[in-house]
């Protein structure tokens, strides 16, 4: 069975109000019942002692018919009893009288006053009794017996009950209005949670909904409106990755036509010897150089996947920092010189690097064709240092820079910097430098980068000695 939120809140405001008034009209008209017969009890009490200390005073029985003629405009009656029980005052036959229990005359002997306070018929009616006795003599004379019809207080205590009544409907109507405002004010809260909801769905990512500190609906608003910011931040990035996506597949479709075309066409022409005897070494070499640039686009991928799924384990060794700068000056000399590039190595003697030395190769390799890139005619530093907990490679060119928006998107999968600034294949691809930023995560490492366009780049790479 579905029932509406603001029911069951409404519902649930209501049963506790309706619970909370009935226990305190239940506990209040017990405790004006009590009062008002405790009141009538103990003014009885008091016109009892006070008429037998009269008479005991003056003797006169014409005090007794003083005081029945006041009493019984109030409603109150009252007999005169010796030590046998017997009314002695009045003596009209239309006086009510009864037989005082056993129990009770026991008490009376004692010299306990008796008290009854109601529900005792008397005179078939019901009525409220004290019996006071008179000791004297060292034992019970006899007493007086007061007693005054319960009638006159219930209709007080109906009265004021029923004003409780009066009170107690208005204070739930009150309430029940109030309880439907309050719940459909948090009802509609949570309305504008629900749409903003739905337009999420459907892809609408501007749902933000009015938030502030009140209370924990609030408090939930304002982390919806973070879920947003960071579903639109992933949603941006998704497109964005998406567009790069299609981008790196146009442009890997591009480089592998181009290798593969020239290939086809270099093998078709040795094939059916329409390349000359002098050409065909030129032309096997293309083959080879465009070979070499397919199988390295496929590395490169296939290196991404692998690292991207945990796939690759490291053999961490301690390794001459010296040694692994000389590798990369050997390998890349060549390049170097062709675009008048000066390869400088500044390093400690002493400096170790705690890494996988093939994986250490790649880095460095990778930062510094891109180095080479981006730079003509200047000079590329290898820098190494080494303090007490971690290693410092620094790789620093003094070529075209970068600009803002590239040092922060650098590390991105898929992206390229602006190659209408240079003719160099190397790096090209878009994934260079995203596999060097994992692969020195992987090392527990942090890689840094800071660059000035026309001014050149520098790269840090810091890893941990142990």
């Amino acid at each position: 069975m579905r029932i509406k939120y603001i029911y069951q809140l409404f519902l649930s405001h209501i049963s506790i109000l309706i619970i909370a008034f009935l226990i305190l009209s239940l506990l209040f008209a017990h405790y004006v019942e009590n009062l008002v017969y405790e009141n009538k009890v103990s003014e009885l009490t008091e016109f009892g002692e006070q008429i037998l200390d009269d008479f005991n005073q003056t003797g006169q029985e014409f005090v007794l018919a003083q005081y029945n003629n006041v009493l019984s405009s109030q409603n109150i009656f009252f007999s005169i009893f010796d030590q046998q029980g017997r009314i002695v005052y009045p003596l009209s036959p239309s006086s009510p009288r009864t037989r005082i229990t056993e129990e009770d005359w026991n008490k009376l002997v004692n010299g306990e006053k008796v008290v009854t306070r109601h529900n005792i018929k008397w005179a078939d009616q019901q009525v409220s009794l004290v019996a006071i006795p008179y000791i004297g003599g060292g034992g019970l004379i006899g007493g007086i017996l007061l007693i005054s019809p319960v009638s006159g207080s219930r209709q007080i205590i109906s009265e004021m009950n029923q004003f409780l009544l009066y009170t107690v409907v208005i204070a739930l109507s009150v309430s029940f209005l109030l309880s439907w405002i309050l719940s459909k004010i948090h009802v509609n809260r949570i309305q504008k949670i629900r749409n903003a909801t739905s337009k999420i769905a459907k892809g609408d990512y501007d749902a933000y909904i009015p938030a502030s500190n009140f209370d924990e609906i609030a408090e939930m608003a304002n982390d919806f409106n973070e879920m947003i910011d960071q579903l639109k931040s992933q949603n941006d990035e998704i497109d964005r990755l998406e567009k790069r996506r299609r981008q790196f597949i146009a442009d890997v479709s591009h480089e592998l036509r181009t290798p593969l075309t020239t290939i086809s066409g270099v093998i078709e022409g040795l094939k059916n010897n329409m390349i000359a005897d002098s050409e065909k070494e030129k032309g096997i070499q293309l083959v080879s150089q465009e070979t070499k640039r397919l199988i390295r686009l496929v590395n490169e991928n296939l290196d991404y996947e692998r690292i991207r799924s945990n796939q690759l384990k490291l053999l961490k060794e301690k390794i001459q920092l010296k040694e692994v700068l000389e590798v990369i000056k050997d390998h890349l000399l060549y390049q170097a010189e062709a675009k008048g590039i000066e390869l400088q190595i500044d390093v400690d003697e002493k400096s170790i690097v705690f890494g996988d030395y093939d994986r250490l190769i790649q880095i460095l390799m990778n930062i510094t064709k891109n180095s080479i890139q981006f730079t003509n005619q200047g000079s590329v530093w290898l820098r190494g240092s080494q303090t007490s907990h971690e290693t410092i490679i620094e790789i620093e060119d003094t070529g075209i820079g970068l600009d803002k928006h590239e040092v922060e998107s650098i590390w991105q999968r898929f992206y390229k910097a602006d190659l209408s600034r240079t003719s160099s294949q190397f790096g090209e691809f878009g994934l260079g430098l995203s596999i060097v930023k994992r692969l020195v995560e992987l090392h527990e490492g942090r890689i840094s980068i800071s660059s000035d366009q026309n001014k050149g780049t520098k790269f840090t790479i810091k890893l941990p000695i142990s």
